[in-house]
């Protein structure tokens, strides 16, 4: 009795060692997709010279440290180590963005739809783990996502009325 009892021990320990991996690796991703906001957005404060824009952008990077941080904390909870860079199509973002604003001479509404193209990646990528990883996520894992998705989608839209604004005065 004692050895099946040990075997199956050990096969739920591995399926749980998976699906843990396979959650780590979904929330990671997320991470790198809050590190490429905060990123780009810190780029897009620096290329700006007005003050609107500057505390926009800081307030959009503020809300990617935020996620980050409780992505990072349910990573560690599932015994991985949270990821530190960026995505790899995530650099492209804030080099983009600075040819943008090289070429556009540093004009408002380029650097509002130069944001607003990486709020469109961020958005696709939280979508993408909501449809594909649902599965390996907890219950309290999916709803941490679904309401940082809010905090992002509100983020999109503000910067996308911004946008919008412009056209429609001029």
């Amino acid at each position: 009795m004692r050895t099946d009892d040990g075997r199956i021990n050990v096969l739920k320990q591995k399926k749980s060692t998976m699906e843990n991996k396979q959650a780590i690796d979904a929330l990671n991703a997320l991470v790198e997709i809050n590190n490429d906001r905060i990123e780009g957005y810190e780029t897009a404060t620096k290329e700006t010279n007005e003050p609107d824009l500057k505390v926009l952008f800081t307030k959009l990077a503020d809300t990617s440290r935020d996620c980050r941080i409780e992505l990072e904390r349910e990573v560690e909870q599932l015994g991985g180590t949270p990821a530190k860079g960026t995505k790899v199509t995530g650099k492209l973002f804030p080099a983009w963005m600075d040819v943008k604003s090289a070429i556009t001479g540093k004009d408002r509404k380029a650097i509002l739809e130069s944001c607003e193209f990486g709020e469109d990646h961020a958005l696709k990528a939280y979508d993408d783990v909501l449809e594909d990883d649902r599965e390996h996520l907890n219950v309290e894992q999916t709803s941490l996502i679904e309401s940082q998705y809010d905090l992002l989608k509100a983020d999109h839209d503000a910067v996308r009325a911004l946008r919008d604004s412009l056209v429609e005065s001029h």
